[in-house]
């Protein structure tokens, strides 16, 4: 495993992060597979675990602290504050006081801490963005707080889903340490400009979804079922498999050494950009985390492979199914 600094933060991490959504409920849980896999992942020398309060109300900070207890020195956790409006994005005109009050966020990492049973957490971050709140000290006064208790030790923001410009005036602005924002090979755009706003003032690049919620993994094929209370059966509809299929199919070219599949090459391209401090996919399962670990080894794609995979680039525009208007 390779290891990379969380932007400006104190903070060195594993560039393969566990991505602790899944192990939260969505779709089929199985609680002894979780903490299976974490704890492959820990041995595999993953460091850095991303989870967040409403990940199954709690129940992925549940799982992830009895697996940590005993070695929390050796983890860096992440976790994240929702809008106390429970509604996603955060929409621009929204009040703070609303979304992100300060005794909210307060309240939600002293409840995240409780059930992760530790008395800190690494990074904490806002679950939900709008430009217009880089202006208002509301939130950034509460993690003040939460930094001078000791219950925090670095602050970001995750980017709301498919908006790869909304954080770039925060990171200019020099207030969090990091910005967790989704990227992969269908999802260029952070690289435009939120990355180079990024590698000019020090800020972490958490990257979340790499794997396109399954399409880049290779694994799906026309026809797909998916178990049920997946909610990606209401966001990957038939069309839109079609359409994803046929772009992962023009990928295959570019598999071979150090990328043998569609997974490891998703990765790698993440992994290749210099802003990027960690991947998080998803692996709620020991032979994910496995192949997930083994792409971490000190190479990237070259200079003319990364140029020819921008040709590849798929911004679509899919909603999530709970997404707010």
């Amino acid at each position: 495993m390779n290891y990379r600094k969380l932007g400006r933060a104190d903070i060195t991490i594993s560039e393969i992060g566990y991505g602790a959504w899944g192990i939260g409920g969505w779709g089929k849980r199985d609680d002894v597979e979780a903490k299976r896999s974490l704890e492959r992942a820990l041995e595999l020398g993953v460091t850095f675990i991303d989870t967040a309060y409403a990940y199954g109300d709690g129940h992925s900070e549940t799982l992830i602290g009895e697996v940590v207890k005993g070695r929390r020195e050796k983890v860096v956790i992440a976790t994240k504050v929702p809008p106390k409006t429970f509604r996603w994005p955060v929409l621009p005109g929204e009040s703070i006081m609303n979304t992100f009050p300060k005794s909210w966020i307060i309240e939600c990492t002293e409840t995240s801490l409780r059930k992760l049973g530790t008395e800190y957490v690494d990074l904490q971050q806002l679950h939900s963005w709008t430009p217009a709140y880089t202006e208002q000290n509301e939130w950034f006064e509460a993690f003040e707080v939460l930094k001078k208790q000791g219950k925090v030790r670095a602050i970001g923001v995750s980017a709301n889903d498919w908006d790869p410009y909304g954080t770039t005036s925060l990171v200019n602005s020099g207030l969090v340490d990091s910005i967790q924002v989704i990227y992969n090979l269908f999802e260029q755009r952070p690289a435009e400009e939120l990355f180079p706003a990024a590698l000019e003032h020090n800020v972490g690049i958490i990257v979340r979804v790499p794997f396109e919620e399954g399409l880049l993994t290779g694994k799906m094929d026309r026809g797909y079922k998916f178990d049920e209370g997946d909610w990606r059966a209401d966001w990957l509809t038939p069309d839109r498999l079609e359409e994803g299929i046929r772009r992962v199919e023009a990928l295959k070219p570019f598999l071979g050494p150090g990328r043998p599949t569609m997974a490891a090459l998703a990765l790698k391209f993440c992994l290749s950009h210099p802003a990027v401090s960690t991947v998080i996919p998803g692996m709620r399962k020991v032979s994910n985390v496995e192949a997930n670990a083994a792409v971490s080894d000190g190479q990237v794609l070259s200079d003319s492979d990364l140029v020819a995979l921008r040709g590849h680039a798929f911004a679509h525009g899919w909603s999530y199914p709970w997404a707010q208007k």
